[in-house]
């Protein structure tokens, strides 16, 4: 790793502090991009993320993703913590710290339409980010790929149902437009326009241009990362500012549930066998929430200055710095993941997970 990404922590801190700080002495402008948005989906961040997932994307060869096939324990585990736990812990979490132990430090009126938030958040896994987080934690690309399109499958008809259920609604009303739109914005068009220029690169030089490519682009994704970092907090600078006990006592379920989902996924993947470059973006992918769709469901639902759009706000602004930590968390305990018993027996029955060239990795 280079001396910038080694530090990364660092520059994600200070990007925190400038986007904050931007975005109250210029909140005009920052309205101005926040404006820029189609069916709630944001466009500049929209590019932004483009410029973080694209250069990862390239990494991908669609003719390898039927090896994904021998990770099943990794997929299953992935799918049971999104849909089976993840959901119904931050449902507990919400009630237990937002309903109970912090409730006389919140606004009355607002503390059920909190915790919707707070569902809301879990009830959708990450789409776009989860490609950062797997290429930060050495995750095999393939697999990341395929449990983030199944994923998107799973929330068009799971998503409503699970939603009712926790927050009592006979009825939700779901931003398809957001969610389809999301979906081509993150998904279908980057894989698309990556996939074109891995096959020209290729056609060019053959690996060791594509490898080139990756390589130079890196520094691309990074920066483009921090550039996001700075304009969400821009976004919500005011927001900081005016009510930091409010957004402090919302972020601690949202904490709890990211640490103990991902870990959760980081175990049972140990326990079934998965090599690390499995179990890495399982964890990450089971912890990290998409937070475009929660937001306009809450504004769709609660409307825009309901306590439920601000808690999924909240999930916003602790997404990058939360899962960076997470991803260090994954990165320095490889040593011991892979000291596992039943990952010694893994490798040794189906011999060592397909991954992709070191060279085309950073």
């Amino acid at each position: 790793m280079s001396i910038f990404e080694r530090y990364l922590t660092l520059w994600v801190g200070l990007c925190i502090a400038i986007g904050v700080a931007l975005g109250h002495s210029f909140p005009s402008v920052f309205q101005t991009i926040g404006a820029a948005e189609v069916a709630n989906v944001n466009m500049p961040v929209a590019a932004l993320i483009w410029l973080m997932i694209v250069p990862m994307l390239l990494r991908i060869d669609f003719a390898a993703l039927s090896g994904v096939r021998q990770h099943w324990r990794g997929i299953g585990v992935t799918l049971l913590v999104n849909w089976a736990v993840k959901p119904f812990s931050m449902a507990l979490l919400g009630w237990l710290f937002i309903g109970y132990l912090f409730r006389d430090m919140l606004p009355a009126d607002q503390i059920n339409s909190y915790i919707a938030g707070l569902v809301l958040l879990a009830a959708a896994p990450c789409t776009a980010m989860v490609f950062v987080w797997s290429n930060l934690s050495d995750g095999e690309p393939h697999f990341t790929l395929s449990q983030v399109a199944l994923n998107d499958v799973i929330m068009i008809f799971a998503f409503a149902p699970i939603v009712a259920l926790l927050l009592g609604l006979s009825a939700i009303t779901v931003p398809w437009e957001t969610l389809l739109l999301s979906v081509a914005l993150y998904i279908v068009i980057p894989v698309i326009v990556a996939q074109a220029a891995r096959r020209w690169l290729l056609s060019q030089g053959g690996e060791g241009r594509l490898a080139a490519a990756v390589a130079r682009l890196q520094p691309v994704s990074v920066v483009a990362l921090l550039v996001t970092l700075v304009a969400l907090f821009g976004f919500q600078g005011e927001q900081i500012l005016r009510q930091p006990i409010v957004i402090a006592l919302l972020a601690v379920p949202i904490l709890i549930q990211v640490y103990f989902n991902s870990g959760l996924a980081y175990l049972l993947n140990r326990a079934a066998g998965e090599a690390h470059c499995v179990a890495g973006p399982s964890a990450l992918i089971g912890a990290s929430n998409f937070f475009e769709l929660a937001v306009a469901t809450a504004i769709s639902l609660f409307g825009f200055e309901s306590g439920a759009a601000l808690a999924t706000v909240v999930g916003v602004l602790i997404e990058v710095p939360v899962m960076l930590s997470v991803v260090a968390i994954v990165n320095r305990t490889k040593p011991w993941y892979e000291s596992g018993g039943a990952v010694l027996r893994v490798a040794h029955e189906t011999g060592p997970a397909t991954r992709p060239t070191k060279g085309a990795t950073r």
